[in-house]
């Protein structure tokens, strides 16, 4: 049974990729808007479960992925920056202070369906000005979650995390694997 990954993210492409989890992708287009008094963690549940479910549609033979990353500080949701300063507003909130990266993934197969999240803890150092507007010039934050991508150059900000690494990029690699063992032992089809 072929798996499909409802998403157009390089990054989450490359997890499977270097987890030798064969897929093909395929990207839901679904509108990403919190509803009133949504936990972020339902939001990252709701939209994986709305982007696996509306590719799952065009191919029901198929086990599809979807999945979602929010990051969130203080109770602010931060998605992607809109714009530049939107990416610096975002990385000022980082600044010295820990904050939750939660990932929402969906596995929907023939008569299967598992919505699960990922809860990861980061802890960014203080980050000056310059440093801020010199990260946001390179570009590197305008379409990550919370407007920085731990694999890149924000690496050097960041002091400790607890809990999956793999999260923080973009995919709960471990996480996944075991939803696909699960919906292999309900489906008795292979998709590893």
């Amino acid at each position: 049974m072929p798996l499909i990954l409802a998403s157009a993210s390089p990054r989450r492409s490359e997890l499977l990729r270097n987890a030798a989890i064969p897929f093909t992708v395929e990207p839901a287009h679904v509108p990403e808007q919190p509803a009133a008094h949504e936990t972020p963690v339902d939001y990252a549940q709701r939209l994986a479960r709305d982007k696996a479910r509306a590719v799952f549609a065009r191919h029901p033979e198929s086990a599809v992925l979807g999945a979602d990353t929010v990051v969130v500080v203080d109770q602010h949701l931060l998605e992607k920056p809109t714009d530049q300063a939107d990416a610096a507003r975002m990385l000022r909130l980082l600044s010295g202070r820990t904050h939750q990266v939660i990932t929402g993934v969906c596995l929907v197969a023939p008569h299967f369906e598992q919505t699960e999240a990922e809860i990861t803890q980061v802890v960014f150092s203080p980050l000056s000005e310059r440093e801020i507007a010199a990260y946001v010039a390179s570009g590197e934050p305008m379409d990550k979650a919370g407007a920085y991508a731990i694999q890149g150059m924000a690496s050097r900000w960041v002091e400790r995390i607890e809990g999956c690494y793999f999260n923080v990029v973009g995919l709960p690699v471990p996480r996944v694997y075991r939803m696909l063992r699960a919906a292999e032992a309900t489906t008795g089809r292979a998709l590893l």
